[in-house]
Formats: structure tokens, sequence, C-alpha cells
């Protein structure tokens, strides 16, 4: 009854319920607008990882989610072959260099990039896939955008991996592996700073 004797009091708690409410319904979304809590991080079922790291003064950083295997099968399953996978789950997994590399086969420029794997069945080779376009959701892959595509090479995880992660491996001062992990499969590919 106080908010109709004033109507601007009445706006303004009408303002500030509608704007709990959207926040409300963000965060259980997972954090969509923003980056989430530590707390939401914890009830995401793909929560957000990242790794880095330097060659010769070159910074590469690469931001995921990473999705666990919750009793499905992957790959040939929820990541099909012959298909373009996100590389991760949610947002699009990005990959960001300050300095010039060589990835694989592929010249990458300084700048930042939408990584994309195409994965194939055992014995035939994943490719790597650096897009130009950014900061899109992981799906639909952006047909058209790719600054390059590079072989990886594949290997068996001794034992099932249950989360997939991203990591950078066997660093020197000027090359590193890149490595794609999850449930039994290992695919990698060299990254070099540039000459």
């Amino acid at each position: 009854m106080v908010a109709m004797q004033n109507p601007a009091r009445f706006a303004t708690l009408s303002l500030i319920l509608s704007l709990a409410v959207s926040c409300s319904a963000t965060g259980q979304m997972g954090g969509q607008m923003g980056a989430p809590s530590a707390a939401q991080n914890e009830k995401l079922l793909s929560p957000p990882a990242q790794t880095s790291v330097s060659l010769d003064g070159t910074h590469i950083t690469i931001h995921y989610c990473s999705p666990a295997m919750r009793g499905r099968v992957i790959m040939g399953g929820l990541v099909p072959y012959g298909q373009v996978w996100r590389t991760g789950a949610n947002k699009a997994t990005s990959f960001v260099t300050t300095g010039g590399l060589k990835v694989g086969t592929l010249h990458v420029p300084a700048g930042s990039y939408t990584l994309f794997t195409l994965p194939q069945a055992p014995g035939a080779p994943w490719l790597l896939i650096l897009s130009k376009k950014t900061g899109e959701w992981g799906i639909p892959y952006p047909a058209g955008d790719d600054l390059g595509r590079t072989p990886m090479h594949g290997a068996k995880l001794p034992q099932t991996q249950q989360s997939m992660t991203i990591s950078f491996e066997h660093t020197t001062k000027r090359s590193t592996e890149l490595h794609v992990r999850w449930e039994n499969t290992d695919e990698s590919v060299v990254i070099q700073a540039a000459k």
C-alpha cells in the first residue's frame, strides 16, 4: 500500500525486483553474461579452464570449458568423427598469441583466434583448425573464416581420462606441444615461435 502512495518509489522497487530476477536467471544459465563466480564454477558441468605458455617472449593463452564424460561414449559418440568439434563446451575455445607462431604446418600471426578440431576415426589424423572469427558461442562452426588447418598426432591414453583437458607440454625455449586429451584420446601438435 505504501508503494501506491508514492509512484516514484513503486517504480524504483519494480526496477530493482526485475533486475534481481534477471541476474538470478543469468546465474542459472551458467553465467553467460560474464565470468561465473567460484561457487557457480563448482556447479558447472563444464567449468572454465585455461592454459598458457611462453616461447622466446611470445605468450600463448588458451581459454576453454572442460566437459566430463559422465558415463557417455565420447569419441565417435558425443564427439562425432568427421565433424568439426568446438574442442570444449559452452563458449568457443580461444587461442591468443602475442607473436608469430608455426602451429604444425600452419603459420599463425600474432592475434586472437578460435580453436576447433576435426576428429577422425582411429588411424586417421585429426585436424586442428584456427578460425579468424572470435567471441562466438562454441557452435555453430563459422565455416569460411578459417585461418587454416594442420594435422595432429594421435596417441591412445593408457587409462581413461574423465574430463577434457588442453595443455602445453615438453616446452623448450622456442617450442612446445599442445595436447587435447579426453576419454582414451591424446591429440597433439607442435608449436614453434616464429623465426
